[in-house]
């Protein structure tokens, strides 16, 4: 099966910088999948001018995998079905999320590839014994299937560090489109950067946020390095994330603001202020005060409160708000009102849900 390549005005959006937000799972109390509220998450999305969506990853929560729940294809065919339905004339790019060892992440990008799925995000969490070898083939393999972005995961929540020279290998495989950094350490965000400047596909491949305590200056700062005597630059240019799964609308609206201001040579002070008031925001939805345990419940108390949830289960019952969690999104809302976008979800929720 030969890989699909994104279209020209995909990989045009792509290089532009898009909102991609990581959907979460809409489950009843029961833990069945809610597919009226599955779908709606969706629309959301597609209305609130997010450039793509990505499916079946971390928010999305692992468990969909587990035979118990067989979630993994009918998850990811009701967001395809959505986007598919909105008969866009704008790019959108559906990211399916794909993880495992190389026969689980091949038959994962199979399921992608058939229910038209554009590109696959590729964790490398939960495979730490793996030599950096053996990520590569394991990359080079999935990118044969479909356009590849990957990711740096934060060590955090079950990521690894990877070495400059994995990264630089990495950036060279043919299908690689686009890479996310969330290791949220400046160390190893530089180094996915500049092995990506130091490839020969450096510009063949769009840099992604995935730092959610540094978003704003993420999407404002151009990296340069001396490669070989010339001075390459790259910029991030959008953000696939899970914070960007709430207030989506509010986020469409930063980047491209963003966007606006990012080749300037002088840029406003306040552009740091504002990155702090993103990064508290996202201290009360992914709860790094209590290693994440909260993060995704977080986002799915901020949904509830919405209306685009009915409530904040997850699959696994023992992933719960954490003491003091549903107390500082509350703050955000008071401290933050002009982050929120429960306007504009209230104003088209009762056409989300139909």
């Amino acid at each position: 099966m030969a890989r699909k390549p994104l279209s020209t005005e995909q990989v045009k959006a792509l290089h532009d910088g898009l909102v991609i937000p990581a959907q979460p799972l809409a489950i009843t109390e029961e833990r069945k999948l809610d597919e009226t509220h599955q779908r709606a998450l969706t629309r959301y999305y597609i209305a609130a001018g997010a450039g793509g969506v990505a499916v079946g990853v971390h928010s999305t929560q692992f468990e969909i995998r587990e035979p118990q729940y067989n979630l993994y294809e009918p998850v990811l065919k009701l967001a395809a079905e959505e986007v598919d339905n909105a008969k866009l004339d704008r790019p959108f790019i559906k990211v399916a999320g794909v993880c495992g060892p190389t026969p689980q992440a091949l038959n994962e990008a199979g399921i992608a590839v058939r229910l038209g799925y554009d590109a696959a995000l590729v964790s490398m969490g939960g495979l730490k014994d793996w030599s950096e070898e053996q990520h590569l083939e394991r990359i080079r393999a999935v990118a044969e299937l479909i356009p590849v972005i990957g990711f740096y995961l934060q060590p955090s929540v079950g990521g690894r560090i990877f070495s400059f020279d994995f990264w630089r290998q990495l950036a060279d495989i043919d299908g690689v489109v686009a890479i996310k950094m969330a290791p949220f350490n400046r160390y190893q965000t530089i180094d996915v950067v500049r092995a990506v400047c130091y490839s020969s596909r450096r510009d063949e491949i769009a840099l992604y946020t995935g730092n959610d305590d540094n978003i704003v200056t993420d999407l404002l700062t151009t990296y340069r390095f001396n490669v070989d005597g010339q001075t390459v630059e790259k910029k991030i240019v959008g953000g696939l994330l899970g914070h960007w799964c709430v207030w989506t609308k509010k986020a469409v609206e930063l980047l491209e603001e963003v966007k606006q201001v990012r080749n300037d040579a002088v840029l406003s002070a306040d552009w740091l202020t504002r990155n702090i008031d993103v990064t508290e925001t996202n201290a009360a939805f992914f709860d790094p005060a209590n290693n994440f345990a909260g993060c995704i419940p977080g986002i799915h108390e901020v949904l509830r409160r919405q209306g685009l949830l009915k409530g904040i289960w997850c699959l696994n019952p023992h992933e719960v708000l954490s003491p003091g969690q549903s107390e500082e999104i509350d703050r955000m809302y008071r401290d933050y009102p002009h982050l929120n976008d429960d306007d504009f979800v209230k104003a088209n929720l009762s056409d989300w849900l139909k």
